[in-house]
């Protein structure tokens, strides 16, 4: 799961002028200048426009990536639910548009939030309680999902979180919903395709190559997860020909002496970069 996943902050609302103070007013300009500019303000404004965008992929035209999506949606029965922080909502480069793409809309379902109460989210809630739901979030009490049985009979829901690891961690021990399912991980080998966004340690996924993983496993077809990365590689391809740098894991560069941002001064922080560099699990 990437530093998307298991990857998001908002700028928070500016500050209102302080009591006792008042914003500065427009001063008028002389008069020999204001009529030597008179004609400046009847000139048209050229509004900057948004590039247009594909309606299926959320790409812009000029590098849709539809050609590499399934001509149809997949047809599984793992249902996904994708937990997204509200700050990967407004990143270019997102996977879950891309996965989503991929699926029936009744099989990939993303909501946005922090907090989900069983009140304001009561479909959630009995999405959670169902023996066949689990969550897909790596830790000590967690099982690997091929080792996984589910009844046969009903359909199987897979809830996944999208945000940086901090995000993610922050969602899942923050809401008591989301430790009901039982908790699952992925055993792969698999190193992240998703090569245009730092990951934390070299063996972290993105969310759209988790979904992939986790649903040819479910699915039991291997070539679900080719389907679904598909997309990804190709979007990856297109940024780095229009100048995008490979990027490296933060595991690799701390090894390898590469990084070159200051060190933390959170002793927490620290203490994660150092094991990652002695290769402990965290």
């Amino acid at each position: 799961m990437e530093e998307e996943m298991l990857a998001t902050g908002a700028a928070g609302p500016r500050e209102e002028e302080e009591e006792g103070h008042t914003a500065p007013t427009s001063v008028s300009a002389p008069m020999e200048d204001s009529e030597g500019c008179e004609g400046l303000w009847e000139l048209p404004v050229e509004l900057s426009e948004r590039r247009p965008e594909c309606s299926r992929c959320g790409r812009p035209q000029k590098v849709c990536l539809c050609p590499f999506l399934p001509v149809h949606p997949l047809k599984v029965s793992t249902c996904l639910y994708i937990i997204q922080h509200p700050a990967e909502e407004s990143r270019v480069l997102r996977t879950v548009p891309l996965l989503a793409a991929c699926l029936p809309e009744d099989k990939c379902k993303v909501l946005i939030g922090r907090r989900f109460s069983e009140d304001r989210y009561p479909e959630l809630a009995t999405v959670c309680k169902n023996s066949n739901t689990l969550i897909l979030y790596p830790g000590a009490g967690a099982t690997n999902l091929e080792e996984i049985n589910i009844n046969s009979s009903d359909p199987c829901v897979i809830i996944i979180i999208d945000g940086t690891w901090s995000q993610a961690k922050d969602i899942f021990f923050k809401n008591s919903l989301f430790r009901i399912p039982k908790q699952v991980e992925l055993k792969t080998s698999l190193s992240s395709q998703y090569v245009i966004r730092t990951q934390p340690t070299n063996t972290c996924l993105s969310t759209l190559e988790c979904a992939a993983v986790a649903l040819a496993i479910m699915e039991k077809n291997e070539s679900i997860k080719e389907t679904v990365l598909r997309p990804l590689q190709a979007l990856c391809s297109f940024q780095l020909q229009h100048g995008a740098q490979v990027h490296h894991s933060k595991e690799h560069l701390l090894k390898n002496g590469l990084y070159d941002k200051p060190m933390p001064k959170n002793k927490r922080k620290l203490r994660r970069m150092e094991l990652l560099v002695n290769n402990v699990k965290i």
